[in-house]
Formats: C-alpha cells, sequence, structure tokens
C-alpha cells in the first residue's frame, strides 16, 4: 500500500486569498511561483515521487483555493507565497502524509475527512466500490437492498456506496474508536444516512444473519512481518488497519469472509480487497470453506488483482 495524493482542495472561497496574496506580494516577499518551485526540489530530494502534486497542492492548501486556481496564479504571477507554505513543506519532506497536512482525501466523488487515527483512503479501493456498485444494481432492480460495510475505516466504502445509490440501507461497523469518529464526522458532514456503528466486525450485526444482500470489506491485510517501507503508511497509518494477522496477511480478511458468510442471505455477494499478490490464497480459502458458489478476482485500476467478488451459496448454488 502507498500513500495516494489528492488532487483538489479548498471550499470555494478563495477570493479573498488571492486578494491577500496579491497585497502581499506588493511588498516583496518570496513569489508563490518561486516558493513551489523550491517546495518541489525539496520534495523531490526527500524521496516523494508526487513532489510537483504535493507543493501544488500545498500551495493551494494555504491559499485556501482549488487546485485549478492555485495553477493558475503560478502562470500570471504575482502572488505572495502564503502564511504557513514553507511549515507544511518542511512536513510533507519529514513524510508526514499529504492528506494530514490538508485534512483531505478524495474518494471518488467525496471529500473525506482525515488526519492521526485512521487509515487514508487509496484509490485502488474506487475498484472496490464499483464492483459492489454492480452487485447492487443487479439487486436493486427487484427492490431495495441493503449493504454491510466491514471495517469501515475513514467511511469511504460505505458513504460513496449511499451517494451513489441513495436508495441503499448501508450499515457499517469499525472497531477503532479513533476510526470510528472520522467515519462518523465524514458521514454527519456529508449528510449522508449510514449507520456508523463501534464495534468488532468479526461478530457484527446478529440481528442481519441471512439477510444481507452485499458485503463490503477493506479488512487489513499486510503480512505481519512485512513492515511498508513508505514511511506515510508505516509510520502515520494505524497499525490496526494494516497488518493481517498472519505471515500470509490473510487471517483477518478470512475472519471478516467468514462473518460475510453469516450475513449475507443466499446468493448475496461479498466483495473484498486483498493485496496484489493475495488473490489466489484468497480465492483457495474461499473456496474451501464450501460458503461461496463463485469467486472471482478484479484487478485494480493500475491492472494489477485486487478485489475479489464471491456469492453466497444458495439454494440452487
Amino acid at each position: 500500500m502507498t500513500a495516494s495524493t489528492a488532487d483538489g482542495l479548498g471550499d470555494g472561497s478563495g477570493e479573498g486569498a488571492r486578494e491577500s496574496a496579491r497585497d502581499g506580494a506588493r511588498g516583496g516577499a518570496t513569489a508563490l511561483r518561486d516558493a513551489v518551485r523550491e517546495a518541489t526540489h525539496r520534495l523531490a530530494g526527500a524521496g516523494i515521487a508526487s513532489a510537483p502534486v504535493d507543493a501544488l497542492v500545498l500551495a493551494a492548501h494555504t491559499l485556501g483555493v482549488e487546485v485549478g486556481e492555485a495553477r493558475r496564479l503560478l502562470v500570471l504571477g504575482g502572488v505572495q507565497v502564503p502564511p504557513g507554505y514553507a511549515a507544511l513543506v518542511a512536513e510533507r519532506a519529514r513524510r508526514v502524509p499529504l492528506q494530514h497536512l490538508t485534512g483531505e482525501a478524495h474518494f471518488r466523488g467525496l471529500t473525506l475527512r482525515v488526519g492521526p487515527g485512521v487509515f487514508i483512503p487509496r484509490p485502488e479501493t474506487e475498484t472496490l466500490v464499483s464492483l459492489a456498485l454492480t452487485a447492487v444494481d443487479e439487486i436493486i432492480c427487484d427492490g431495495a437492498a441493503s449493504v454491510v460495510d466491514l471495517c469501515v475505516g475513514s467511511g469511504a466504502i460505505a458513504l460513496s456506496l449511499k451517494a451513489e445509490r441513495p436508495t441503499l440501507t448501508v450499515r457499517a461497523i469499525e472497531v477503532d474508536p479513533l476510526a470510528h469518529g472520522w467515519a462518523v464526522a465524514n458521514r454527519d458532514r456529508l449528510g449522508l444516512d449510514v449507520a456508523v456503528d463501534l464495534g468488532d466486525a468479526r461478530t457484527a450485526y446478529p440481528d442481519l444473519v441471512g439477510a444481507v444482500d452485499v458485503v463490503t470489506c477493506n479488512p487489513p491485510y499486510i503480512p505481519d512481518d512485512q513492515v511498508p517501507v513508505d514511511p506515510e503508511v508505516r509510520d502515520h497509518d494505524p497499525a490496526l488497519a494494516l497488518y493481517g494477522g498472519s505471515a500470509d496477511g490473510l487471517a483477518l480478511p478470512l475472519t471478516m469472509a467468514a462473518r460475510a458468510a453469516e450475513l449475507l442471505r443466499p446468493g448475496g455477494t461479498l466483495v473484498m480487497e486483498h493485496a496484489d499478490v493475495q488473490g489466489p490464497g484468497l480465492l483457495r480459502a474461499l473456496v474451501a470453506t464450501d460458503a461461496w458458489s463463485e469467486a472471482v478476482d478484479h484487478a485494480d485500476l493500475t491492472g494489477r488483482p485486487r478485489v475479489v467478488v464471491a456469492r453466497r451459496k444458495g439454494a440452487t448454488g
């Protein structure tokens, strides 16, 4: 897993920031263009592959404008470097995640609040949402559909599903109180009707056993002895959200799959993310349980195996 980069920031209230920046520029302070160029070199020197994007995103954040507007200001020139920019660049050079510095992560059409204590959603997980929506759409044709999201984290999966299919009934659960707090805050800020519960996904929702249409899960799946190389992941993502509880990283994913099998109705669908090397092992383990009529692996946007879709056995399966 690697930290992702944001591609847009700001709340649309940038006119005052632009005027302030231009006023300051007349005082002879460092030009924004020069500051962003220097920041790019510094971040690249710190080993950050996305240095040009990160330098621009941090400039937009401190200016209070969208990234596109910050890029326009760079072209126009005559704009002062915003206060606090150098400090944020220094933090990023120390490999603090970009999303922790801006407080935002972008996932599908949503802007989520993130920070210490919650796993930063990755672009590859958008594939999981797309596959879950495909499963949901097969059901919605016949009426309402229900989804349970295990290991909700920031709420990226559950909230995206509800935002894109408003008629869904979505419940989500998270064991970590810090991550749960972020998910609740994101739900409330976005105004989405999703039940976000604090509890153990391994025993989640006994009242829903055998009744759920789709279960989604992005579980911890890094093998316990494989400490991530990227400092953004190793030092800042919560360990509880990273490690899969065994040498192959599949102990927790398989535990989540077992609970999904209990929750799903006959013919219901499990959509689960995994590491790119875990697909064959996960498929073999699922088939061995005899709970699933079929299980197929799917690639993410980079072409790497990433998401298993499994169908719960039913009376005819």
